[in-house]
């Protein structure tokens, strides 16, 4: 029986990469010096892409993929798939939710302690010699009882204002209208007033259009030089260049990001700054939550094939 063909738009891990070539003939588009040749060659015979969230699906590639059926997304976001173009052509399109959500919960509370506590110039002060030579390192700030927003409380939103309660803090959110599940936080609809409340602010909510650049110039402003802002979500919901100025011009505290626009090559005003903790998109980066984003991938892609209802649809 011939296997289905897929496209694999960006590389996946081994343990991965093993079981697709198992049951697909995998065409990897990463490996290809030319990318049109490519998919002239292969994109007719396409059923199936399994991409990466930062990556997705553009309609220039969709175009060209005749008889694709189904999109299988390595990762909770999808905002990088072209929806539009999907819908238009009854394309199927699937993600990964839940399985990483305690991982991206827990990384954005580590980066709100770490640059908090200035662990890793800590990790430095140590390292160069300076503990010896200047004494003891510069005071930091508390995280415990203090106030902090989350602005988006779906999975991930809700999974860090639950850890944030372990440190005592004065917790309030901000969504499209109050939940039912927020209990013991506060509900402040405008994402400005969030901030203005808030010493840290986590950005954790799905990115779409309505939601570009939602932190704002006045959201980052309102936060203020005392104020931190965490991003683990998509870097469309802020306002980067906004946020850039702010960092440098101390109107906004601090900063720590793992996400950025343009990744993996940032705008390197960032690198230049001490007030910013920068990370490699990694908060879903574990060895058991990346194994079972691939296994939701493959079975979203088996589901498919065997007509069966698909485990965690998008469309």
């Amino acid at each position: 029986m011939t296997k289905p063909e897929i496209l694999l738009v960006g590389p996946y891990p081994e343990w991965d990469l093993v079981e697709l070539e198992a049951q697909y003939a995998v065409r990897k588009l990463y490996e290809a010096d030319d990318r049109e040749a490519f998919l002239k060659l292969h994109g007719p015979n396409i059923r199936a892409v399994a991409t990466r969230g930062e990556l997705g699906a553009a309609a220039g590639l969709i175009v060209k993929l005749p008889k694709l059926e189904v999109i299988s997304v390595y990762g909770v976001g999808y905002d990088a798939v072209d929806l539009q173009a999907c819908r238009e052509r009854g394309i199927r399109v699937t993600n990964t939710p839940d399985v990483l959500t305690n991982d991206v919960a827990d990384l954005g509370v580590a980066m709100m302690l770490v640059q908090s506590r200035g662990m890793i110039g800590a990790e430095t002060w140590v390292r160069d010699g300076s503990w010896e030579a200047k004494g003891l390192y510069p005071l930091k700030r508390r995280v415990w009882g203090r106030k902090a927003g989350v602005l988006g409380l779906g999975r991930i939103g809700f999974e860090v204002a639950k850890r944030l309660k372990g440190f005592d803090m004065d917790i309030a959110y901000s969504d499209v209208s109050a939940k039912p599940y927020a209990e013991g936080m506060i509900f402040i609809a405008d994402p400005v007033e969030l901030a203005r409340h808030a010493d840290f602010l986590f950005v954790t909510l799905a990115a779409s259009a309505a939601t570009k650049h939602i932190v704002s110039k006045d959201v980052i402003e309102a936060l203020g030089p005392e104020g931190m802002l965490i991003n683990i979500s998509r870097a469309s919901n802020i306002d980067e260049e906004a946020l850039l100025s702010a960092l440098e011009s101390g109107a906004l505290g601090s900063a720590a990001l793992d996400v950025f626009e343009g990744e993996p090559k940032l705008n390197p005003r960032f690198l230049k700054l001490d007030n910013v903790l920068v990370q490699p998109h990694h908060a879903s980066g574990t060895i058991e939550t990346r194994k079972a984003m691939g296994k939701l991938v493959r079975d979203n892609l088996a589901a498919h094939f065997a007509g069966a209802a698909l485990p965690t649809p998008v469309l």
